[in-house]
């Protein structure tokens, strides 16, 4: 209910509603999948990873509504970069498997028939 009100307030744009723990179900479910995918060295499980990094990070670790003399600045401010970090992995990762070229199954030859 709250951010609803905070997107209204800033951009002038009323979002449908939703339930939290739909929500958290998307998220954990989006984490879920990708994780899986990108165990199994699927690119499409790192952007999945990313796509969650994205929305997450800025919700969950909201140092730049505190002030820098607060307690709870310095340890959103670390996590916060520790996200970025990551975010930073999963794209170099991305890249990697972007650069490298795909196998090829190789073509045998046809072995000749001695009598």
């Amino acid at each position: 209910m709250f951010f609803s009100k905070h997107v209204l307030s800033h951009t002038g744009y009323k979002l449908p509603p939703v339930k939290i723990k739909h929500l958290v179900a998307a998220a954990i479910a989006l984490k879920g999948v990708g994780s899986l995918l990108f165990i199994f060295d699927s690119p499409l499980g790192a952007y999945l990873l990313l796509l969650h990094q994205i929305i997450a990070t800025p919700i969950l670790y909201d140092f730049y509504n505190y002030d820098g003399d607060t307690k709870e600045f310095p340890r959103l401010f670390v996590k916060f970069t520790q996200n970025l970090a990551l975010f930073g992995a999963l794209l170099f990762y991305i890249g990697m498997k972007n650069s490298m070229p795909r196998r090829q199954a190789r073509k045998k030859a046809p072995k000749t028939k001695t009598v």
